[in-house]
């Protein structure tokens, strides 16, 4: 039942993924807020590519990753990757201080992860990924799509999403894992996992505020 629905869950995301990706000419309302750079993509479409994608990491993390080493590694070792490349974009187009702190801290943190995880993951006989599966190269393509105006919220909406799905992956692991050594680590994890989480909430709620008392402080016409 588990595997089905993620399965399901993972088809409506690579449609999604591939709807996104039309090229303009296929999209007549692909210059309706087009991203420069990446013609046919826009704010609101990736803005549901990115939910979308979110949906089926919390839905693997809950099931397959909550209890099988292989499926653990590998969405910890991708998910560590994502952090760090999405946080390397953030250090370079944010515009918010606190996102580009957040997103230097995301650099540190992830990184120790993935280091941390690297012998535990040889002792138990399985190998890191090297690369990023399509749904987190979906999110990356997003990041780097977005505009200046945009690209705030759409890395800090992403870091809330995929802090969620992390924390369901090694809470799940840390309770219900069969390799020792991983299962310490996850246990170990979860909180600064849980710190990273709210520390995205805060900036979302922040960066929230700030565009609605934009909108309020709006000369009228």
């Amino acid at each position: 039942m588990h595997r089905s629905l993620f399965l399901g869950a993972a088809a409506v995301a690579a449609l999604s993924l591939a709807a996104c990706n039309k090229p303009a000419a296929n999209n007549p309302n692909a210059s309706e807020g087009a991203q420069t750079g990446n013609p046919g993509q826009t704010a609101p479409v990736n803005a549901v590519q990115d939910a979308t994608a979110a949906a089926v990491g919390k839905t693997s993390a809950a099931t397959m990753g909550s209890h099988d080493t292989g499926a653990f590694v590998d969405n910890a070792g991708q998910g560590n990757m994502y952090e760090v490349q999405a946080a390397q974009i953030a250090e370079k187009k944010a515009k918010s201080s606190d996102v580009k702190a957040f997103a230097k801290m995301m650099v540190t943190d992830h990184t120790a992860m993935l280091n941390e995880m690297k012998p535990l993951v040889t002792a138990a006989g399985k190998t890191m990924p090297t690369a990023l599966d399509q749904r987190r190269k979906g999110m990356i393509d997003n990041l780097n799509a977005a505009s200046a105006a945009d690209f705030d919220k759409a890395y800090i909406d992403q870091q809330v999403a995929a802090h969620d799905e992390t924390l369901t992956l090694v809470n799940g692991y840390a309770q219900n894992g069969d390799d020792a050594g991983l299962k310490a680590m996850a246990a170990k994890g979860a909180p600064k996992v849980q710190a990273h989480l709210d520390k995205a909430k805060q900036i979302q709620a922040s960066l929230s505020g700030s565009a609605n008392a934009g909108a309020t402080s709006a000369p009228k016409k």
